[in-house]
């Protein structure tokens, strides 16, 4: 590991306290993605024999950019559960379910800062992009909402085949009413073609489960035996209980309340401790009950860890390094968190939730290296500083001057090192920086002058036409996927959205404090 106090590419030499501990190693995988890929999909081929070759998949959680899993499961790509998918492209259709109250309500994806109803038009063209073929949408918990007609029509007009599902009178629990004519029955039948559809949607709470059953029974009406099965990553069932993956897993979702469970009716049903977590453990027995009427007898599912088919927990090929992923993992919901109570965004219970996790786990923020980097060099300056640690165990860092914050110039100190440029070579000349502040300051009525990270990258890249080292280091950007990195300040949505696009993992401490720079430093 080297560790680097780098915070000026001029002026002043490196502070003395800089020291270097020898190299560390690269990133470690303790997930075999290529084995995950091969064992699901024949895991999913398998299931649908069970029923008749007819299998209705509920698909939770995220399809093209699983960061989370990829995060706790060092190996596991994004992208992993899509790619599967195309390994079943011959037999797999795939329905979305949106819900008409989410669409009135212009129910907004976090992540991405989109509405539902304009994700579920992305989610088409991602699928289509990918060679999958997507037979319809269902408009679930349908009342007629004016916004959901309207896109309803959207779709029809580019030839989209919709479905309607309204709303059941006692859902979940009158398990009569829901088995009849006034239940399932006045769903629209969606027609598929395929042997296994998959259902999905731009969120939860858009109605997949109950679209899967809905059609279970329509499907038995017309003699078709048409089989249900569940696809969630985490928790990841045959890990235990209070294994940091499956710890990492509630962290993630604590403004859910989501808990794992050792499922109690796999325990009775086949004697074997599994995990599950408490919504899929408290809805099964009324899913046993929908069950029984839809087919006669429930012969199939005796536990909610019975209709999962997630095999994740069997490609883990290490499992010490997915145990300190999943550690690092939990400290970074905590200052997820943290900051977004800062911003009232979230309540102290979800952080206390995850202060509990941390316990079990045995962990603190001080366990994340490029954390105390960062807080213990701002404690030696007295101002704001930032730290990375990048894959071969370098950590280094930076701090707020007059032209730059700093983050910004981390990414600088980065790319210099990652490039081999000597730390004392400016990559931005200070006549760059200046007129780029005069513009935010003068004309656009800003008043923070210092560059952010996406200016600072705008400014090496017009360096980079006619420097030879500005490109150099701008060829470096890619390593930085992956990396970790701490701010002990929280920063200004540009910079996160930077960092997040250039798959850098952020923390932040929770607070919005600006120092002035040391008076004598001129120099980034």
């Amino acid at each position: 590991m080297f560790l680097f106090f780098t915070d000026r590419i001029c002026g002043d030499p490196r502070l003395p306290d800089m020291n270097s501990a020898g190299k560390g190693s690269e990133m470690k995988i303790g997930f075999d993605n290529n084995k995950y890929l091969k064992l699901q999909s024949e895991h999913i081929r398998e299931r649908i024999s069970r029923f008749g070759n007819k299998l209705y998949l509920e698909f939770g959680g995220k399809l093209f950019d699983d960061y989370h899993a990829s995060r706790v499961l060092p190996g596991f790509a994004p992208d992993s559960k899509m790619r599967m998918l195309m390994q079943l492209s011959d037999i797999v259709e795939i329905v979305i379910a949106i819900s008409a109250v989410d669409i009135e309500k212009n129910k907004v994806r976090g992540d991405l800062g989109i509405t539902y109803d304009k994700d579920v038009l992305r989610l088409i063209q991602e699928f289509e992009s990918r060679g999958l073929y997507v037979g319809s949408v269902v408009i679930t918990h349908f009342a007629g909402q004016s916004a959901a007609v309207q896109f309803r029509t959207r779709l029809e007009k580019q030839n989209i085949r919709v479905y309607q599902h309204y709303l059941i009178d006692g859902y979940p629990t009158d398990i009569a009413n829901i088995i009849s004519e006034n239940g399932f029955g006045k769903n629209d039948y969606i027609e598929t073609s395929r042997r296994l559809v998959v259902v999905t949607a731009p969120g939860p709470g858009s109605g997949k489960m109950a679209t899967c059953l809905s059609q279970l029974y329509h499907e038995n009406k017309r003699g078709v035996l048409a089989g249900y099965a569940k696809f969630e990553t985490f928790p990841i069932w045959n890990l235990p209980l209070k294994h940091p993956v499956n710890m990492a897993y509630e962290a993630a979702t604590a403004d859910l309340n989501d808990v794992n469970m050792i499922d109690p009716f796999h325990l009775e049903a086949h004697g074997e401790k599994t995990v599950n977590y408490n919504r899929d453990i408290e809805i099964f027995p009324v899913l046993d009950a929908i069950f029984e009427a839809i087919y006669g007898k429930n012969e199939y599912y005796q536990s909610p860890t019975d209709m999962g088919v997630n095999m994740v927990g069997n490609c883990i090929v290490d499992d010490e390094v997915c145990c300190e992923a999943a550690k690092q993992e939990i400290i970074r919901r905590y200052y997820e968190t943290a900051g977004k109570i800062a911003e009232g965004k979230a309540t102290g219970t979800e952080l206390y939730k995850i202060e509990l996790l941390m316990k079990q786990a045995k962990i603190t923020t001080d366990d994340r290296r490029v954390t105390t980097a960062a807080k213990e060099r701002a404690r030696k300056l007295g101002i704001e500083t930032a730290a990375i640690e990048l894959d071969d165990g370098t950590l280094i860092t930076s701090k707020t001057s007059d032209l730059l914050g700093a983050s910004a110039a981390l990414l600088l100190n980065a790319l210099k090192h990652l490039a081999g440029i000597d730390h004392d070579v400016r990559l931005i000349r200070r006549d760059f920086i200046e007129p780029i502040q005069k513009l935010k300051i003068d004309y656009l009525g800003g008043r923070n002058p210092r560059l952010h990270t996406d200016e600072v990258l705008i400014a090496m890249t017009l360096a980079a036409v006619d420097d030879e080292n500005a490109a150099k280091a701008l060829e470096q950007l890619p390593l930085l996927r992956g990396c970790q990195v701490h701010t002990t300040v929280m920063l200004a949505d540009i910079d996160q959205k930077t960092f997040k696009k250039l798959g850098v993992m952020l923390t932040s401490e929770p607070v919005r404090h600006l120092s002035l720079p040391d008076p004598g430093d001129k120099c980034v």
